[in-house]
């Protein structure tokens, strides 16, 4: 009963983290049950069944905040449904043994893509134009596959993506990438069905997450208006970073020194993500207040804020 009280607050926390951010439900989620001695496969399958319910109850909840694109959903969601499928397949066909590193490494690598990203602010990009279908499919495919194969990548994957475009507005890309991640999360799941079997998915796990997630849904979808993305970000991405390099760490065999060296880097190498991101969050916080000071009006919010009363373009200042 305890551990399914720990499963339930965890899927809370990643709901909160993934609806915040647009990402880190899955690599939240599934970083755990790995450490938890879980299979790939079944961690895997487990979190995205507990998505099916979490990203519909975010995607509810980011429309009924205006948070989404849904011409950008509909481009985006069938080659992510694809991909997704694929990547189930073929992680349900390679053994425990070989499927452990492969997804440590893709979590680790994703871990430390969010370190990398939320370190500095976004360049807006408004004058390209709208987002064409020829960007959003082979992207959704890729994340999909991601995502499905890592037990988290969707996110991390599209979400940067569509902000470094500078097409969208933070909320926006956000509230969409959820959204789309509901048919992502359901073609993962047939996938794994017909790989696994029913036996395949931990239901127990699989509840205790799909409750903490669907409190937090609601919660998240309003956070995403307030909550700095930039510290969060980095914030989780060093702990996906250090818990993922764990398993690196063991499957490559390196002595007892060198295993306390490469912790002790990565960990440094966390703080140091994590000061540049606050760094980053005041700069765009004081040139805001510059401008609205010479203006007299409201600026643009920063990556992950958007002003109460209207929708906000992407600070143009550069870290």
């Amino acid at each position: 009963m305890r551990k399914l009280l720990v499963l339930a607050l965890v899927g809370l926390v990643a709901q909160l983290v993934d609806g915040s951010l647009g990402m880190a439900y899955g690599l939240t989620s599934s970083t755990l049950l790995l450490v938890a001695g879980v299979a790939p496969a079944a961690a895997s399958a487990s979190v995205h069944l507990a998505e099916i319910g979490t990203t519909l109850a975010a995607g509810v909840a980011h429309w009924r905040f205006g948070n989404v694109d849904w011409r950008v959903v509909a481009r985006i969601a069938v080659p992510g449904g694809l991909g997704a499928f694929a990547g189930a397949t073929f992680l349900s066909a390679i053994s425990t043994e070989a499927a452990a590193p492969w997804m440590a490494a893709i979590l680790f690598t994703l871990g430390a893509y969010l370190l990398v990203r939320f370190s500095r602010p976004l360049r807006a990009n408004r004058a390209a134009g709208g987002l064409r279908s020829r960007f959003l499919g082979p992207l959704g495919l890729v994340a999909g596959f991601v995502d499905a194969t890592g037990g988290g990548g969707w996110g991390p994957v599209a979400t940067p993506a569509l902000l470094v475009s500078g097409r969208m507005e933070p909320r926006k890309v956000i509230g969409s990438v959820d959204t789309a991640e509901f048919v992502v999360a359901g073609a993962a799941s047939a996938g794994f069905l017909i790989g696994l079997g029913t036996e395949g998915f931990l239901l127990p796990t699989v509840a205790a997450l799909l409750i903490g997630g669907l409190i937090a849904a609601p919660i998240a979808a309003w956070l995403v208006r307030i909550v700095p993305a930039q510290f969060l970000g980095a914030t989780i991405g060093g702990v996906i970073v250090l818990t993922n390099a764990r398993t690196l760490i063991r499957v490559g065999g390196l002595p007892g020194g060198v295993q306390w060296l490469v912790y002790g880097l990565l960990a440094a190498g966390w703080l140091a993500s994590i000061v540049l991101a606050v760094r980053a969050l005041r700069r765009v916080r004081r040139a805001r207040a510059t401008v609205e000071a010479a203006t007299g009006s409201e600026a643009p919010a920063a990556p992950g804020h958007a002003a109460p009363e209207r929708s906000l373009p992407l600070a143009t200042v550069e870290g």
